[in-house]
């Protein structure tokens, strides 16, 4: 959506792009947002798609090589702040520091991880739509998947409402059982957001603090939570390997011959 589309009643959109990691895995310096798929670095491809979604305003969470993540955006960057994560402290951390950056913004951000270039439009749309319908503090899209090994499960109450995201490492064996995923796409009234992260606790094993726990503290003050299974499941797929990276290199460039 252009600017020259967009009404003067409409929500303000904003997106925090989580873009601090290392990526170890990966067998290089670089950082993993940066490796290339389809031709651009991962990290572009999220930007893309959040511009092409009408976001207003872009924060990018950077860390591990953050000049090599500016780099990416040599200008074209006038619609993305960058904030650094000094410390690697787990993703409500991350997130949490685009609060200063978005201290004066009203409206709605998208939480997305940097890594997940196979993000679509249509399911920005779709989340956004359910979020703004049900007057939501917070709305997830979810994929259902034959294999959810590794992924946090979306767990339900007795009313089939969301109740909680739980990691795969502290799942129980009916838990594990749930093939509804949690892909990392999230939107948030930014407001209700950043007042749950300033009183996030760190998770007792860890000691870091994770955004996915912030629905679930929502869900117990009261606030209404949306779930919306909008993630078709082949764009679920992590990038953690050289290998992972060439077969979503592959699907990218298939979706581009598709569309051209």
């Amino acid at each position: 959506m252009s600017s020259s589309t967009r009404t003067p009643s409409r929500r303000s959109l904003a997106a925090v792009i989580l873009a601090a990691g290392k990526g170890t895995r990966m067998g290089s310096d670089l950082p993993k947002v940066c490796h290339e798929v389809a031709g651009h670095a991962i990290v572009w491809w999220v930007v893309q798609t959040c511009r092409e979604a009408g976001v207003d305003r872009i924060v990018l969470v950077v860390g591990h090589g953050a000049d090599r993540v500016r780099a990416v955006f040599a200008g074209d960057d006038a619609d993305i702040d960058y904030v650094l994560q000094d410390r690697q402290l787990g993703t409500g951390h991350a997130t949490n520091c685009a609060a200063p950056a978005l201290a004066d913004f009203d409206g709605d951000v998208l939480v997305l991880a940097g890594d997940g270039p196979l993000i679509r439009r249509a399911t920005i749309d779709a989340m956004l739509a359910r979020h703004r319908a049900a007057r939501a503090a917070a709305t997830l899209a979810t994929s259902v998947i034959p294999d959810p090994t590794g992924y946090g499960r979306i767990v339900r109450d007795g009313s089939n409402r969301f109740a909680a995201i739980v990691e795969h490492r502290n799942a129980t064996p009916a838990q594990r059982a749930i093939h509804e995923i949690y892909p990392s796409y999230a939107c948030f009234d930014a407001r209700r957001l950043f007042a749950h992260l300033a009183a996030l606790p760190p998770d007792a094993a860890s000691g870091e603090y994770y955004v996915t726990d912030v629905p679930a503290m929502m869900r117990a003050s009261g606030e209404i939570v949306e779930v919306v299974d909008a993630v078709p499941p082949e764009d679920v797929l992590s990038i953690n390997t050289p290998v992972q990276l060439a077969e979503v290199d592959a699907i990218l460039r298939s979706r581009l011959e598709t569309h051209a």
